[in-house]
């Protein structure tokens, strides 16, 4: 069985790698592999008709900021909407429980690996059940998003936001420049996060110290 896949890697050695690990699989399958090592390379071939049985994105890679495609993440949405019907594995360095999280709920990948936790053994373990209509998280992935999905409602895609914002320096006052919320609906947004994080007193230095604390950002 012939299996199309796209590679989508800013390393050319790190594709020819990925191609070697997957030609060992035990399933006998011939591995018709297209590469791309950048945003806009990926996109071309996304939005043509070709199809891909599995497509292996890596998370940072060189933007396209034409079409807003800043990275794996955005190709993830980009595949759903064009190529349903392919299996999407994220290869990552981030191991932060934010990225991981957010990439679960806003793309729900079929595999998810943090790139310091896996083999090639475990790659092609990976691989071979996502094929088989399986999903696979590393173990990383798993141990720091199971507290997370089990609180949703703390960590919308809002939340996620203001944190990530918080942690880049940005005052309260100004989150508003940057989304789509008036400055009370990020203070009453800013309660629920304390909550989750166990904050009783304190303000953004004390929420980005118990993100940092609890691995989030």
């Amino acid at each position: 069985m012939k299996l199309k896949i796209l590679i989508v890697e800013d390393h050319p050695s790190m594709i020819e790698g990925y191609k070697i690990i997957l030609s060992y699989n035990t399933k006998d399958y011939e591995i018709e592999a297209t590469s791309a090592f950048n945003c806009k390379a990926a996109y071309d071939i996304i939005t043509d008709t070709n199809e891909f049985d599995v497509i292996l994105l890596d998370y940072s890679l060189p933007a396209y900021p034409e079409k807003g495609i800043n990275s794996g993440k955005d190709l993830a949405v980009l595949t759903r909407k064009h190529k349903p019907d392919s299996r999407i594995i994220v290869l990552t360095s981030h191991s932060e429980a934010l990225i991981l999280y957010d990439l679960i709920v806003t793309v729900e990948p079929e595999g998810i690996l943090v790139k310091s936790d896996f083999s090639a053994e475990e790659l092609l373990k990976a691989f071979e059940l996502i094929v088989e209509g399986g999903t696979y998280h590393s173990t990383t992935v798993t141990q720091n998003v199971s507290e997370l999905l089990s609180k949703k409602i703390y960590l919308d895609s809002y939340n996620r936001k203001i944190i990530s914002l918080l942690a880049e320096g940005i005052k309260t006052k100004n989150i508003p420049n940057y989304m789509n919320l008036s400055i009370s609906a990020v203070e009453k947004r800013k309660v629920q996060i304390k909550d989750y994080l166990g904050i009783d007193k304190g303000g953004d230095e004390e929420i980005i110290r118990k993100a940092k604390e609890a691995g989030l950002i």
